[in-house]
């Protein structure tokens, strides 16, 4: 991730919140362009993206992070992966997938798609309706 956001990163994040109904204000756009600006999906934590903002000098709290997350969040910008219950992960991609958990980095990334076949899934409760599936594949180096 590189601290020097450039107009195409800024412009890039500004249209990711436009087109999402979101009013890009400084501190939206600053974030955005962290995540979205060179192209790539990104994969981070709440602090992970505050540690980020830090760095960069942009003056962004933690809890105003947090609360840009969400927003990006239910927006459908973004996707949160729960791990261990306990840990989120934010996803800039929204497509489904499933995802690798590195256990020894603390660090989630995308596995292959195209390689998990789910043949059934358990009937909904009556009254209910499965909404998603979420696949965290649990991994650790070999000793």
């Amino acid at each position: 991730m590189t601290c020097t956001a450039t107009p195409e990163a800024s412009l890039r994040g500004s249209e990711w919140l436009t087109t999402a109904g979101l009013r890009p204000t400084r501190q939206r756009v600053a974030l955005a362009a962290m995540l979205i600006g060179d192209g790539q999906h990104r994969h981070v934590t709440a602090e992970s993206l505050f540690a980020d903002v830090q760095r960069c000098g942009e003056q962004v709290s933690l809890a105003t992070v947090y609360n840009t997350l969400r927003a990006f969040c239910e927006a459908g910008l973004m996707q949160e992966v729960l791990v261990d219950g306990t840990k989120s992960y934010f996803d800039t991609n929204t497509h489904d997938h499933p995802h690798f958990f590195w256990e020894d980095e603390n660090r989630l990334s995308d596995a292959p798609a195209d390689q998990l076949t789910i043949t059934s899934l358990p009937t909904a409760p009556e009254g209910a309706e499965i909404a998603s599936v979420d696949v965290v594949i649990r991994l650790r180096r070999k000793s």
